[in-house]
């Protein structure tokens, strides 16, 4: 377990994030960050070059959506071990190889696939990608969890935020920049481009096997009230005789890997776990439901794949990272909840920027601008949220937990989001991206009720109260 030592010193502050437990997570970031783009904001530029509808863009990004329901399979990957990987390489590294390898498997089918001959196979092979990233989130985000401790979440998630940018960088810059030197825009639509493009990113994958084959498997038991509650419920399964033995034991193993997670969450925040999902549900939908279409609303303004990926998927990103690695010494100095809360103010206002950017049309410069202004508090919020995440769960349950967790905060999002392409069609971009801004007045009220009814993070509701 990794100690976080004393924060005064901004140097050393700063060191921390090079400690090899945490500087681990760059690269698993990279891992997990890398097929994102590939099932949404590039693969859209790449359906909308291709001459695919906007509404059909908008539908298409509901395969996002396995993000969203990651928590269904989460017991899965906390409780059951993968033939041969999972005696190899432990349970979460085990879980992490499997995923990259369907990942790889994904990328290279849609590498081979032409939208134009078959939508509907080309969107099975992205929701293929798009199941297998959210199975590798599931278990990286168990190993954070269980890697360091509370006090070390808020540079974990920096340096993981950091690894999944730039791979947002090598998989939206990257790629349209390897599409655009094969096939300049004057040439027109070119498959053969998109295909050396994805195969690249494929490659890229191996960073993620890599790192995975070189770090070590974290050890951690579960706390006494857990086993404790899991042995009440067996006793009980145990004591009804009517039911087959395999069955029980069945019976068993459900209550502890789906149940039980669940169980505990309410137990120990009770009506206050409410609020909580509530806030979960709503922080990013002002980013999230914006981010569906934006791709799209750079086409339509005229910028070109060379513009989109130097302003966007490389400036851009670059200020997240900036805001990331700000974002996790606020939270290491200044707490997590009013962190998250002046994330939440940010994110709305910065929306108000894209409207305005609809009226200016066409201009580099002013890009530049709003792409500064919002992803660099993107980065700071998805810091703090992430930070606070990881402080709600329980180690004995981590991959669940914070699968329902993360799935809360993309459901709402991306079902909404998946009708911004007919919003757009109807109301126009600069009244699409106000209301996506008044999306964040909810998050706000959210959030400063959090903070006046829930425990510091890290503090179980009985000890805050005591």
């Amino acid at each position: 377990m990794l100690t976080a030592g004393k924060l005064s010193d901004w140097r050393q502050t700063l060191s921390i994030y090079w400690q090899p437990g945490v500087r681990n997570m760059l690269f698993l970031g990279f891992s997990a960050g890398l097929p994102l783009l590939l099932v949404f904001g590039t693969l859209s530029f790449w359906l909308r070059e291709a001459g695919i509808a906007r509404s059909t863009i908008g539908f298409l990004s509901w395969v996002a959506l396995a993000y969203a329901f990651k928590w269904v399979w989460a017991p899965l990957v906390d409780r059951m071990q993968l033939p041969w990987l999972t005696r190899r390489l432990g349970r979460r590294r085990g879980w992490m190889i499997f995923a990259q390898g369907l990942v790889i498997l994904g990328l290279c089918g849609l590498a081979l696939s032409d939208p134009l001959q078959g939508v509907y196979t080309f969107a099975l092979l992205a929701l293929l990608v798009a199941f297998a990233s959210a199975t590798q989130d599931i278990a990286i985000d168990a190993y954070r969890i269980e890697s360091a401790e509370v006090k070390l979440q808020g540079y974990m998630a920096a340096n993981y935020m950091i690894g999944y940018r730039l791979a947002m960088i090598v998989s939206g810059g990257g790629a349209l920049g390897i599409a655009g030197w094969i096939a300049p825009e004057a040439s027109g639509y070119q498959l053969h481009a998109w295909t050396v493009a994805y195969l690249c990113m494929a490659l890229l994958m191996f960073i993620g096997v890599i790192t995975v084959l070189l770090i070590a498997e974290p050890d951690v038991q579960p706390d006494r009230d857990t086993l404790a509650q899991e042995a009440k419920a067996e006793k009980l399964i145990e004591q009804q005789q009517w039911m087959p033995g395999r069955l029980r034991q069945f019976a068993e193993w459900m209550f502890d890997a789906v149940v039980s997670p669940f169980v505990d969450f309410i137990r120990r925040y009770q009506w206050q776990a409410v609020l909580i999902l509530a806030l979960i549900a709503t922080y990013r939908i002002s980013d999230v439901v914006l981010g569906v279409i934006s791709s799209v609303f750079y086409v339509d303004l005229g910028f070109s794949k060379g513009e989109v990926a130097l302003v966007v998927n490389v400036f851009g990103i670059a200020m997240t990272l900036i805001g990331a690695v700000v974002g996790g010494m606020l939270v290491a100095r200044y707490k997590v909840m009013p962190i998250l809360l002046l994330g939440g103010v940010l994110a709305a206002a910065t929306n108000l920027l894209f409207a305005w950017m609809a009226s200016v049309g066409h201009n580099v410069v002013f890009l530049t601008l709003v792409i500064s202004a919002d992803n660099l508090s993107a980065g700071l919020a998805t810091a703090a949220f992430v930070a606070y995440l990881s402080s709600l769960t329980n180690v004995s349950y981590s991959a669940t937990q914070y699968a329902l967790f993360s799935s809360v905060m993309l459901l709402l999002p991306k079902f909404i989001g998946g009708f911004s392409g007919l919003m757009v069609d109807n109301i126009g971009y600069t009244s699409f991206f106000m209301i996506t801004a008044s999306m964040g007045i909810p998050v706000i009220v959210l959030i400063l009720l959090a903070m006046r009814y829930l425990p510091a993070v890290g503090v179980k509701p009985s000890e805050s109260t005591a």
